[in-house]
Protein backbone atom coordinates (compact mmCIF):
# COMPACT_ATOMS: atom_id res chain seq x y z
CA UNK A 1 0.00 0.00 0.00
CA UNK A 2 2.65 2.54 1.21
CA UNK A 3 4.66 1.91 -2.53
CA UNK A 4 1.76 2.13 -4.42
CA UNK A 5 1.18 5.62 -2.68
CA UNK A 6 3.99 6.70 -3.46
CA UNK A 7 4.01 5.97 -7.02
CA UNK A 8 0.69 7.89 -6.93
CA UNK A 9 2.85 10.44 -5.74
CA UNK A 10 5.64 10.49 -8.16
CA UNK A 11 3.04 9.95 -10.80
CA UNK A 12 1.30 13.82 -9.60
CA UNK A 13 4.71 15.54 -9.35
CA UNK A 14 5.46 14.24 -12.64
CA UNK A 15 2.19 15.93 -14.20
CA UNK A 16 2.41 19.52 -11.77
CA UNK A 17 6.05 19.68 -13.33
CA UNK A 18 4.89 19.46 -16.96
CA UNK A 19 2.27 21.52 -16.40
CA UNK A 20 4.55 23.91 -14.49
CA UNK A 21 6.98 24.03 -17.39
CA UNK A 22 4.04 25.05 -19.79
CA UNK A 23 2.61 27.45 -17.67
CA UNK A 24 5.60 29.25 -15.84
CA UNK A 25 7.75 29.80 -19.59
CA UNK A 26 9.45 32.71 -20.10
CA UNK A 27 8.30 35.37 -22.28
CA UNK A 28 10.25 34.20 -25.34
CA UNK A 29 8.24 30.33 -24.94
CA UNK A 30 4.58 32.36 -24.44
CA UNK A 31 3.72 31.10 -28.23
CA UNK A 32 4.28 27.98 -26.92
CA UNK A 33 2.43 28.39 -23.81
CA UNK A 34 -0.41 29.70 -26.43
CA UNK A 35 -0.68 26.36 -28.10
CA UNK A 36 0.32 23.50 -25.53
CA UNK A 37 -2.10 25.25 -22.80
CA UNK A 38 -4.61 27.50 -24.58
CA UNK A 39 -6.94 27.54 -21.59
CA UNK A 40 -4.49 28.25 -18.30
CA UNK A 41 -3.14 30.20 -20.89
CA UNK A 42 -6.09 32.38 -21.46
CA UNK A 43 -7.29 32.20 -17.77
CA UNK A 44 -3.75 33.54 -16.28
CA UNK A 45 -4.07 36.05 -18.57
CA UNK A 46 -7.59 37.00 -17.84
CA UNK A 47 -6.38 36.79 -13.95
CA UNK A 48 -9.91 35.43 -13.57
CA UNK A 49 -10.98 32.01 -12.86
CA UNK A 50 -15.14 32.02 -14.19
CA UNK A 51 -17.01 29.43 -12.41
CA UNK A 52 -20.29 28.75 -13.29
CA UNK A 53 -22.31 27.26 -10.41
CA UNK A 54 -26.78 26.85 -9.31
CA UNK A 55 -25.74 28.24 -5.66
CA UNK A 56 -28.54 25.99 -4.79
CA UNK A 57 -26.85 23.02 -2.77
CA UNK A 58 -26.03 22.96 0.42
CA UNK A 59 -23.35 21.96 1.70
CA UNK A 60 -21.38 22.19 -1.88
CA UNK A 61 -22.53 25.50 -3.50
CA UNK A 62 -24.68 27.95 -1.97
CA UNK A 63 -25.41 31.73 -2.79
CA UNK A 64 -25.79 34.14 -0.10
CA UNK A 65 -28.49 36.88 -0.40
CA UNK A 66 -25.61 39.31 -0.27
CA UNK A 67 -24.11 37.52 -3.30
CA UNK A 68 -21.40 35.35 -1.12
CA UNK A 69 -20.97 31.88 -1.77
CA UNK A 70 -19.83 29.07 0.55
CA UNK A 71 -19.74 24.96 0.50
CA UNK A 72 -17.23 21.76 -0.24
CA UNK A 73 -17.26 22.32 -4.10
CA UNK A 74 -16.33 26.52 -3.61
CA UNK A 75 -13.74 25.44 -1.30
CA UNK A 76 -12.37 22.63 -3.43
CA UNK A 77 -12.57 25.35 -6.87
CA UNK A 78 -11.13 27.90 -4.50
CA UNK A 79 -7.52 25.46 -4.31
CA UNK A 80 -7.70 25.40 -8.27
CA UNK A 81 -7.82 28.76 -8.56
CA UNK A 82 -5.47 29.37 -5.85
CA UNK A 83 -2.37 26.97 -7.39
CA UNK A 84 -3.14 28.96 -10.91
CA UNK A 85 -2.55 31.89 -9.10
CA UNK A 86 -6.10 33.79 -10.18
CA UNK A 87 -9.25 35.51 -8.52
CA UNK A 88 -12.76 33.71 -9.08
CA UNK A 89 -15.66 35.12 -10.35
CA UNK A 90 -18.68 33.02 -10.20
CA UNK A 91 -21.28 32.90 -12.99
CA UNK A 92 -24.58 31.87 -11.61
CA UNK A 93 -26.11 28.74 -13.74
CA UNK A 94 -29.05 26.11 -13.16
CA UNK A 95 -29.60 22.41 -13.18
CA UNK A 96 -32.47 23.09 -16.23
CA UNK A 97 -29.52 25.39 -17.98
CA UNK A 98 -26.58 23.31 -17.02
CA UNK A 99 -25.48 21.87 -20.44
CA UNK A 100 -26.51 24.84 -22.35
CA UNK A 101 -24.39 26.73 -20.29
CA UNK A 102 -21.23 24.74 -20.20
CA UNK A 103 -21.65 24.39 -24.34
CA UNK A 104 -22.69 28.12 -25.03
CA UNK A 105 -21.22 30.65 -27.76
CA UNK A 106 -19.44 32.97 -26.56
CA UNK A 107 -18.34 30.85 -23.84
CA UNK A 108 -19.76 32.19 -20.05
CA UNK A 109 -17.62 30.68 -17.83
CA UNK A 110 -14.28 28.24 -17.54
CA UNK A 111 -15.44 24.84 -15.60
CA UNK A 112 -18.94 24.55 -13.35
CA UNK A 113 -18.78 22.96 -9.75
CA UNK A 114 -21.47 22.22 -7.28
CA UNK A 115 -23.14 19.20 -6.98
CA UNK A 116 -22.33 17.80 -10.86
CA UNK A 117 -22.56 13.95 -10.65
CA UNK A 118 -20.27 12.32 -13.36
CA UNK A 119 -22.06 11.02 -15.83
CA UNK A 120 -21.64 8.83 -19.21
CA UNK A 121 -23.95 11.04 -21.03
CA UNK A 122 -22.05 14.24 -19.43
CA UNK A 123 -19.06 12.82 -20.98
CA UNK A 124 -19.99 12.33 -24.48
CA UNK A 125 -20.42 15.73 -24.73
CA UNK A 126 -18.44 17.61 -22.39
CA UNK A 127 -15.37 17.31 -20.13
CA UNK A 128 -15.56 16.07 -16.36
CA UNK A 129 -12.54 15.76 -13.61
CA UNK A 130 -11.98 12.54 -11.19
CA UNK A 131 -14.22 12.79 -8.41
CA UNK A 132 -13.67 14.43 -5.70
CA UNK A 133 -16.85 13.76 -3.62
CA UNK A 134 -19.20 9.95 -3.51
CA UNK A 135 -22.80 10.57 -3.77
CA UNK A 136 -25.96 8.44 -4.22
CA UNK A 137 -30.14 9.22 -4.27
CA UNK A 138 -31.80 8.72 -1.15
CA UNK A 139 -34.52 10.65 0.49
CA UNK A 140 -35.77 13.58 2.82
CA UNK A 141 -38.62 13.28 4.43
CA UNK A 142 -40.62 14.16 7.92
CA UNK A 143 -38.62 13.04 11.12
CA UNK A 144 -41.45 11.78 12.83
CA UNK A 145 -42.57 9.60 9.46
CA UNK A 146 -39.12 8.17 8.49
CA UNK A 147 -40.66 4.59 9.59
CA UNK A 148 -42.84 4.84 6.76
CA UNK A 149 -39.33 5.01 3.90
CA UNK A 150 -37.79 1.78 4.45
CA UNK A 151 -37.09 1.20 0.20
CA UNK A 152 -37.98 2.69 -2.85
CA UNK A 153 -41.32 0.47 -2.91
CA UNK A 154 -42.54 2.19 0.20
CA UNK A 155 -42.05 5.42 -1.71
CA UNK A 156 -43.69 4.92 -5.34
CA UNK A 157 -47.51 4.80 -4.16
CA UNK A 158 -49.85 6.92 -5.77
CA UNK A 159 -50.56 8.65 -1.89
CA UNK A 160 -46.93 9.63 -1.81
CA UNK A 161 -46.12 12.83 -2.81
CA UNK A 162 -42.67 13.17 -3.75
CA UNK A 163 -41.06 16.33 -4.63
CA UNK A 164 -37.88 17.09 -7.17
CA UNK A 165 -35.80 20.42 -8.44
CA UNK A 166 -36.41 20.85 -12.32
CA UNK A 167 -33.92 19.84 -14.81
CA UNK A 168 -31.44 17.71 -12.94
CA UNK A 169 -30.82 14.07 -12.30
CA UNK A 170 -32.96 14.08 -8.92
CA UNK A 171 -36.28 14.65 -12.25
CA UNK A 172 -34.59 12.11 -13.79
CA UNK A 173 -34.36 9.63 -11.22
CA UNK A 174 -37.76 10.02 -10.00
CA UNK A 175 -39.80 10.18 -13.21
CA UNK A 176 -38.11 6.94 -14.09
CA UNK A 177 -38.39 5.04 -10.78
CA UNK A 178 -40.97 6.33 -9.26
CA UNK A 179 -43.79 5.79 -11.86
CA UNK A 180 -46.58 5.42 -9.16
CA UNK A 181 -45.73 8.05 -6.71
CA UNK A 182 -47.27 11.80 -7.00
CA UNK A 183 -44.37 14.07 -8.28
CA UNK A 184 -44.29 17.47 -7.81
CA UNK A 185 -41.30 19.65 -9.29
CA UNK A 186 -40.46 22.49 -7.78
CA UNK A 187 -38.14 25.24 -9.02
CA UNK A 188 -35.81 26.47 -6.17
CA UNK A 189 -34.24 23.25 -4.75
CA UNK A 190 -32.82 24.96 -1.91
CA UNK A 191 -36.92 25.16 -0.77
CA UNK A 192 -37.64 21.57 -0.98
CA UNK A 193 -36.41 20.37 2.45
CA UNK A 194 -38.70 23.21 4.14
CA UNK A 195 -41.63 22.20 1.86
CA UNK A 196 -41.33 18.58 2.69
CA UNK A 197 -40.63 19.99 6.81
CA UNK A 198 -43.84 22.17 6.05
CA UNK A 199 -46.15 19.05 5.34
CA UNK A 200 -46.65 20.63 1.53
CA UNK A 201 -44.96 17.38 0.24
CA UNK A 202 -43.79 13.70 1.60
CA UNK A 203 -40.38 13.30 0.53
CA UNK A 204 -37.92 14.69 -1.35
CA UNK A 205 -35.27 12.89 -4.06
CA UNK A 206 -31.81 14.09 -3.02
CA UNK A 207 -28.43 13.03 -2.65
CA UNK A 208 -26.37 11.39 0.09
CA UNK A 209 -23.97 14.77 -0.11
CA UNK A 210 -26.93 16.77 0.36
CA UNK A 211 -29.42 15.04 2.78
CA UNK A 212 -27.24 15.22 5.92
CA UNK A 213 -26.84 18.61 6.15
CA UNK A 214 -31.00 19.57 6.32
CA UNK A 215 -31.13 16.55 8.70
CA UNK A 216 -28.23 18.70 11.29
CA UNK A 217 -29.81 22.10 10.41
CA UNK A 218 -33.74 21.23 10.78
CA UNK A 219 -34.89 18.46 13.47
CA UNK A 220 -38.51 17.97 11.61
CA UNK A 221 -36.08 15.92 8.66
CA UNK A 222 -35.15 12.89 8.22
CA UNK A 223 -33.28 10.44 5.77
CA UNK A 224 -33.85 7.09 6.67
CA UNK A 225 -32.04 5.37 3.92
CA UNK A 226 -28.63 7.62 3.79
CA UNK A 227 -26.67 4.22 4.49
CA UNK A 228 -28.33 2.45 1.57
CA UNK A 229 -28.48 4.93 -1.15
CA UNK A 230 -30.56 4.03 -4.85
CA UNK A 231 -27.16 4.76 -6.74
CA UNK A 232 -23.77 4.98 -6.02
CA UNK A 233 -21.36 7.48 -7.97
CA UNK A 234 -18.87 10.35 -7.92
CA UNK A 235 -19.54 14.32 -8.17
CA UNK A 236 -16.74 16.20 -10.51
CA UNK A 237 -15.83 19.61 -12.25
CA UNK A 238 -17.44 19.92 -16.18
CA UNK A 239 -15.86 22.19 -18.31
CA UNK A 240 -16.61 22.12 -22.08
CA UNK A 241 -14.75 19.40 -24.68
CA UNK A 242 -11.27 20.88 -25.88
CA UNK A 243 -10.14 22.23 -22.39
CA UNK A 244 -8.24 18.92 -21.91
CA UNK A 245 -5.17 21.24 -20.77
CA UNK A 246 -7.70 22.50 -17.85
CA UNK A 247 -8.64 19.20 -16.92
CA UNK A 248 -5.53 17.75 -16.34
CA UNK A 249 -4.86 20.34 -13.98
CA UNK A 250 -7.93 19.93 -12.05
CA UNK A 251 -7.41 16.82 -12.09
CA UNK A 252 -3.62 16.90 -10.50
CA UNK A 253 -5.21 19.46 -7.91
CA UNK A 254 -8.07 17.13 -7.11
CA UNK A 255 -5.14 14.50 -6.53
CA UNK A 256 -2.81 16.44 -4.74
CA UNK A 257 -5.89 17.17 -2.20
CA UNK A 258 -6.36 13.64 -1.85
CA UNK A 259 -2.51 12.98 -1.08
CA UNK A 260 -2.15 15.41 1.02
CA UNK A 261 -5.24 15.12 3.33
CA UNK A 262 -6.97 18.12 2.62
CA UNK A 263 -9.88 16.98 0.55
CA UNK A 264 -10.43 14.58 4.01
CA UNK A 265 -10.27 18.02 5.86
CA UNK A 266 -13.16 19.23 4.02
CA UNK A 267 -15.48 16.15 4.34
CA UNK A 268 -14.90 16.06 7.91
CA UNK A 269 -15.36 19.80 8.26
CA UNK A 270 -19.09 19.42 5.93
CA UNK A 271 -19.91 16.01 7.45
CA UNK A 272 -19.79 14.04 4.52
CA UNK A 273 -18.27 10.11 4.05
CA UNK A 274 -14.98 10.17 2.88
CA UNK A 275 -14.57 7.32 -0.02
CA UNK A 276 -10.99 7.81 -0.81
CA UNK A 277 -8.89 5.79 1.35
Amino acid sequence: MRQTRLWALFAILAIVCGVCVITCCSNDDNQMATVDQPTIAHIQERGMLLVGTTGDYRPLSYREDDGTYWGFGIEVVGKIAERLGVDIEFVQTSWPTLTADVLAEPQTFDLAIGGITITDARKETMLMSEGYLANGKTILCRADEADRYQSLADINKPEVCVMVNPGGLNEKFANENLTHATIIVHQKNEEIPSQVADDHADVMITEITEAPWYVQNDPRLAAPLINAPFTHGEIGVLMRKGQDDLLAYVNVVIAQMKADGSLRRLHEKYGLVYAYE
